[in-house]
């Protein structure tokens, strides 16, 4: 027997032990933890029973709370017990059928004549019974960073201590399932292919899934990376960018473990369906979840009161199908204009102005009637000492207008509106009127002024309850109205604009296109980030300090503007920004630039950039295929993963398209295919399509930008929808040069051919796009 066939016999005969060990400690924890949650339930339940309740002295009181303290100790002590074991449980079944995916062999330069250390590698740690000696090692610890650093020879890393040199003697991966060896070889630098090509060559998938088995060196980078407050990670399509984003939250939270929480990570995805792809990641690394939200969501937070607010995909419908619109070009002027960093100070000049005049108020009014008036509010605003920021302003505004409002509510009292209220009043309101006027000794036998007395209690308490409303909108500040501050900057004339484009008639024409909007009650895209900020440099900004980190991905698709807000929201942040400016397919982004415009965020030298040119999800055809798309292509390097190459089908009209592509849906479900995405360029060709399909393809899910959750399954699906996903098979539903020929449109038919992992073919009628020409 060669010495390869022993160490696969030792190494198996080592997943044996473990995997037995992990079953009996599995078998033992759920027994102890039912016995845990056993305790608690009695606990919860028999807590005051087990409780001396006495507060007859001192020392009785003394005594109850020594014993209540002592019973919500016991409580807490099981409860904390119940919650690390469980935690553990989760830990030791991840690991009982595949216990670890790598093995090095390192010996410390310190001890350079001892035997080489072998260290196991996993998604989580295991100790030996003794609690001294590691039986696998976390994937995040500080010596795991060498198996994706290194391969055979010197290493270092880093730990708390310092940094710790050493030279690596094996480097082993594993493919092991149902606590079997599958597959064992030793390896270089890179992980090696077969594990990749073991991982990659899988279908497609509802959630994303780990990568910790197959983490890259460049990926590692990201992954561990603690020094930058910015790290802006360029991937090409399929380089990895959002999984190793995602394994670098399970890492931060392992190496800060007690200092950093989920709820101090924030996560910005592209659409809600993205938030469910990848909802299962953190979860299987036995970590929570961070907050996840859409920069939309967040919007329509902020000022969805205010405005019905328009989403990025409503806007880029708009620019993919509008150019028939005589407002076409000047809504697309306007959209660049106001994503620039140029704007916010625009923004800041027009919120210096208002510090001197120009802020509207609005009345408040009660029962239709004035109470005070909005012109009353402004004379005492700009009566305020003037070197006072604004929002420092509105709080003593506030202040004043609280107690005008008691004022006020005591006027109320006398009119006619209040008996008639009281008269409507229930038989309690009437007794807790007597009991609280008998505890003031109001009442007396007799007494001429009983009916007065109950009267103004009961008016008090009638008006009380009607101003409360009014009392509550005074102190969010509702009565300043920003959305008219908002549209006096676009009226004719208005001053802060002089200098800047108020002469030109594109300035004009912008103006009147988003007056039209904002009077429908509509905010255009475009503005919300620019009303937002207005919104908070008057309020005074909500910043969410307690966050320490903000992902955001699809980060190309962000503009200037909103990189600087998002800023000033998250001051105590440190930025991890994944994207491609291939796929820059926004017009308020434009042609992906952002990248490099970036450095004003942070101090000099806090920004790290790092570039991913390997493209892992599709294969070496598809790659070479859509690199051929854009320029600069030829550096996507495609992992040596073959596939059949990508296919052209011409159909002979228009009408004939949904057949064309039917046949291809059934092409790929014979061969066992089962997430196939129909990719349309707009979600009204997408819609078409749909119904077009119904008849002859039935089953197919129309995906739209309301979708929240991704499903394995066929589906229809615009293009822009489809970024950041990715799906066994791709049918581009419709390449032909009227679907895709301008320039800015080249980025959106690269992204929606390289959501396809293993085969991709695309349908036209009349000419092909000049993109493949």
């Amino acid at each position: 027997m060669s010495n390869i066939d022993n160490e696969r016999i030792d190494e198996q005969a080592r997943v044996d032990r473990l995997t037995g060990l992990i079953r009996d400690r599995i078998n033992g924890l759920r027994e102890r933890t039912g016995g845990i949650r056993g305790e608690i339930v009695n606990i919860r339940r028999d807590f005051w029973d087990d409780v001396t309740v006495n507060f007859e002295d001192s020392a009785e009181t003394a005594e109850t709370y020594a014993s209540m303290k002592q019973q919500a100790e016991l409580l807490s002590e099981r409860e904390r017990s119940h919650r690390h074991m469980t935690e553990q449980l989760s830990t030791l079944e991840r690991l009982k059928n595949t216990p670890y995916f790598g093995r090095i062999d390192l010996i410390d330069e310190a001890d350079s004549g001892a035997k080489p250390d072998v260290i196991y590698l996993g998604v989580g740690s295991l100790l030996d019974d003794s609690g001294e000696e590691y039986l696998i090692y976390d994937w995040r610890a500080p010596v795991s960073s060498v198996y994706y650093d290194y391969g055979p020879g010197p290493v270092s890393y880093e730990t708390p201590a310092g940094t710790v040199h050493g030279e690596m003697t094996l480097k082993r991966q594993y493919i092991i399932r149902d606590g079997k060896i599958r597959s064992m070889f030793d390896t270089g630098v890179t992980i090696g292919d077969e594990l990749l090509q073991e991982v990659l060559g899988k279908g497609s998938d509802a959630a994303m899934k780990s990568i910790v088995a197959t983490i890259q060196q460049e990926q590692n980078a990201i992954i561990r990376n603690e020094r930058a407050r910015l790290l802006i990670v360029q991937g090409a399509a399929g380089s990895g960018k959002t999984s190793a984003a995602l394994q670098r939250v399970a890492y931060l939270l392992y190496r800060y473990r007690g200092v950093l929480t989920a709820d101090q990570i924030v996560l910005f995805s592209p659409n809600p369906m993205f938030n469910s792809y990848v909802s299962t990641v953190l979860p299987e690394l036995g970590e929570q979840n961070m907050n996840q939200t859409t920069y939309q969501q967040y919007l329509e937070h902020r000022i969805g009161k205010d405005f019905a607010v328009e989403d990025p995909f409503t806007q880029m419908e708009y620019s993919l199908t509008a150019m028939d619109d005589p407002d076409y070009a000047a809504r697309l002027n306007g959209i660049a204009l106001k994503s620039k960093a140029g704007y916010m100070e625009l923004m800041d000049r027009y919120v210096e102005q208002l510090g001197e005049s120009g802020l509207r108020f609005k009345s408040i009014v009660f029962r239709g009637e004035k109470l005070i008036s909005g012109k009353t509010i402004e004379e005492k605003f700009y009566g305020l000492d003037r070197s006072v920021s604004i929002p420092n302003r509105l709080r003593s505004l506030i202040r004043w207008l609280l107690k005008e409002l008691t004022e006020l509510a005591k006027l109320e009292q006398k009119k006619k509106w209040v008996d008639e209220a009281i008269e409507l009043l229930d038989n309690e309101s009437y007794a807790q009127a007597y009991e609280e006027l008998s505890k003031k000794n109001k009442f007396s036998e007799h007494s001429y002024n009983d009916f007065d007395s109950e009267r103004g209690y009961l008016a008090a308490k009638v008006v009380q309850e009607k101003f409360k409303k009014l009392r509550r909108r005074v102190k969010q500040g509702a009565f300043l109205d920003v959305p008219a501050i908002y549209k006096a900057l676009y009226r004719p004339n208005a001053a802060v604009v002089k200098g800047y484009e108020s002469n030109s008639s594109e300035w004009r024409r912008i103006s009147e296109i988003t007056l039209d909007k904002l009077e429908e009650g509509v905010m255009p895209y475009e503005d919300a980030t620019p009303y937002a900020y207005l919104k908070e440099k008057l309020e005074g900004f909500h910043t969410h300090t307690t966050v320490r980190h903000l992902f955001i991905d699809e980060a190309q698709d962000y503009s200037e503007f909103q990189y600087q807000y998002l800023k000033r929201l998250f001051p105590n942040s440190k930025f991890t920004l994944l994207g491609d400016f291939n796929q820059s397919i926004f017009a308020h982004s434009g042609t992906g630039e952002i990248f490099h415009s970036l450095s004003s965020l942070f101090e000099a030298g806090e920004t790290e950039r790092i570039t991913l040119y390997r493209s892992y999800r599709s294969t070496r055809q598809i790659v070479e295929f859509a690199s051929r798309i854009i320029d600069g292509g030829e550096r996507i390097e495609p992992f040596n993963r073959n596939g059949a190459e990508p296919t052209l089908t011409q159909a002979a009209s228009r009408k004939e398209l949904p057949a064309a592509i039917a046949e291809r849906l059934r092409m790929m479900e014979k061969a066992g295919y089962e997430s196939v995405a129909v990719i349309c360029k707009t979600a009204e060709e997408a819609k078409a399509i749909s119904e077009q399909l119904a008849p002859i393809y039935p089953g197919l899910r129309l995906i739209e930008k309301e979708t929240v959750t991704f499903e394995k399954g066929n589906v229809i699906i615009p293009s822009y929808l489809a970024k950041g996903v990715e799906f066994d098979g791709v049918i581009i539903s419709d390449a032909s040069e009227g679907a895709y020929s301008r320039e800015e449109e080249r980025k959106l038919f690269y992204t929606a051919c390289t959501r396809a992992m293993h085969e991709l073919h695309l349908c036209y009628y009349g000419q092909l796009t000049p993109f493949l020409q």
